[in-house]
């Protein structure tokens, strides 16, 4: 044996790792207790109303990745723990039982130091393919590990549904305000133009321009068939006839009818329809604009609204914490011989080269 040990110092040191680990595995290390959840993230179901933006209340109960991701990072990160010491005794739990090698070193151990330890004792991974966040956590009591887990799942949900509400929250004020504000302009607005129809005596400048329009080309129409009576008359008839002066008489009445209703439309100095109608329609379209703002407001207001019911998460659980009945870790015979496995390789490779060396100095 001795002739052995000074021939193969590597394999020696081998043997005894095994035999050692295998003696810790097997009869020193401390039963961990696991407990098991699966959940997924939800939201509820709401019917949008027939309005345009329905398309972004469309989609299904089920949280998307990320939402499942944030879920995932926040049961493993730093707030969490702080919670599971004050609600708990997670520092307690972990420093007061267990094997010198397994067991936290100190209860007051800085809390980097105490996060590290955490991400040993708890898992929380997502299945891609079944869309399921699987948590894990092992204590060295199943009270524990259940009371971790459903801790886990509770403060989760509510963690996700603060985050979804404080942003809902922040979206409809905003909105709110906003609506507010065009709401003042619509009013002011509206007024601005029911004031100038009252100014002016008109509902609609527009649709007068357009009448008068109207009429003055039927009086050119008149005037046009009496020039032409009058062309015929003037063949045979004197200038100084009855039926001649009558003619020119109606021509002359045309043409100061037509030149006073022009002049009504468009002229240099006054209030000309053509200008009323200008700024009426300028303002009808502030108006409108201010109309359409306001409506669209309104709109993105309610749906924002909806949507803030439906960026509420529900934790639905698959499989509730367990409360283990007997010790899943450590793994013993498994454990013991993937170290096995892994220290005769390495100890074969480190023989190999040995011998390697001794081939080349020969």
């Amino acid at each position: 044996m001795k002739a052995f040990i000074k021939k193969y110092p590597h394999w020696a040191i081998c043997f005894v790792l095994i035999v050692v680990v295998s003696f810790y595995l097997s009869m020193w290390a401390s039963d961990r207790y696991v407990s098991h959840a699966n959940v997924v993230l939800e939201s509820p179901q709401i019917s949008a109303p027939e309005i345009n933006f329905s398309s972004l209340l469309s989609g299904s109960g089920s949280a998307n990745t990320a939402d499942m991701l944030l879920l995932r990072d926040y049961l493993l990160s730093m707030d969490m723990l702080q919670l599971l010491v004050k609600e708990a005794d997670f520092r307690q739990h972990y420093s007061q039982n267990g094997d010198i090698f397994s067991r936290l070193s100190d209860p007051d151990v800085p809390l980097e130091e105490l996060h590290d330890y955490y991400l040993k004792r708890v898992s929380v991974e997502l299945d891609d393919y079944a869309g399921v966040l699987r948590i894990d956590v092992e204590a060295y009591t199943p009270k524990e590990a259940h009371k971790i887990a459903q801790l886990l799942l509770t403060e989760g949900e509510r963690h996700m549904n603060e985050m979804g509400r404080r942003l809902a929250e922040e979206q409809v004020r905003f909105l709110e305000t906003q609506v507010n504000d065009l709401k003042k302009d619509f009013n002011q607005t509206r007024q601005a133009l029911l004031d100038y129809q009252n100014e002016n005596g008109l509902v609609s400048p527009t649709g007068t321009v357009e009448s008068i329009s109207s009429v003055v080309s039927t009086l050119e129409g008149q005037l046009a068939i009496l020039k032409a009576r009058k062309t015929a008359l003037s063949s045979y008839q004197s200038s100084r006839s009855a039926e001649m002066m009558r003619v020119n008489s109606e021509i002359d009445a045309l043409n100061q009818q037509i030149a006073h209703e022009r002049d009504r439309v468009a002229r240099q100095t006054g209030n000309a329809l053509n200008a009323v109608s200008s700024e009426y329609q300028t303002l009808q379209l502030q108006a409108q604009f201010a109309q359409e703002s306001y409506s669209g407001a309104l709109s993105a207001l309610q749906s924002t609204r909806i949507e803030a019911a439906r960026k509420l998460k529900q934790v639905s659980i698959l499989q509730s914490p367990t409360i283990p009945q007997y010790p899943e870790k450590p793994e013993r015979l498994y454990d013991i011989t993937v170290f096995a496995v892994i220290a005769l390789f390495i100890t074969l490779i480190i023989n190999m080269l040995i011998l390697i060396i001794k081939d080349h100095r020969d």
